[in-house]
This record gives C-alpha cells, structure tokens and sequence, in this order.
C-alpha cells in the first residue's frame, strides 16, 4: 500500500490524525498528507463553480528510521498489519 522502495536507508514513519493510517515516506518532513485521506478528497466531483479542496497535511512524523535492516523491518511490519498476512516470512 503506502511502502518505501527496495534499499532505502533513510525514511520517515508517519500517522494520520484524522483517520490513523500509518505509513512510510522516503520525504522526511513534520507533517505529510495523508495517502489515504488525500485520495478520498480527489474522489469528490466538483460542479463548475466549486473549488477543489486544498490537500490538509494531516500525517505527523513519528519517528525518522534509519538504516536498511530497520527500514525493511518497519516496511514488513506494517505490511502485515494491513494485509493480516502470515508472519513466517518475517
């Protein structure tokens, strides 16, 4: 779902305020937007005289991961909290 490339070293841990989405992003900021938050608001129509909403950025940095093992740790991990999959392959 919201994972990081192959090898990244460096990357930031997110969670969304408004839904509790936790994700991974290579850009290491304070606040992101939110993957699945952001996606709901470009799924609106819009009727000629609207303006599209402006994308909040809702995720916080929670923690900066470094490190290739840690990264492929976390990326794992939160795999298989989205998907419920089986942990052997851990």
């Amino acid at each position: 779902m919201y994972y990081v490339p192959d090898g990244t070293e460096r990357c930031g841990y997110y969670e969304c305020r408004k839904c509790g989405t936790r994700f991974l992003d290579t850009r290491i900021e304070d606040l992101l937007e939110c993957p699945e938050c952001g996606e709901e608001a470009d799924d609106m129509e819009l009727g000629p005289d609207e303006v599209p909403a402006e994308h909040e950025k809702s995720a916080v940095l929670t923690k900066v991961i470094e490190g290739a093992e840690e990264v492929e740790l976390y990326d794992g991990l939160l795999s298989l909290a989205i998907t419920g999959g089986n942990y052997e392959w851990l």
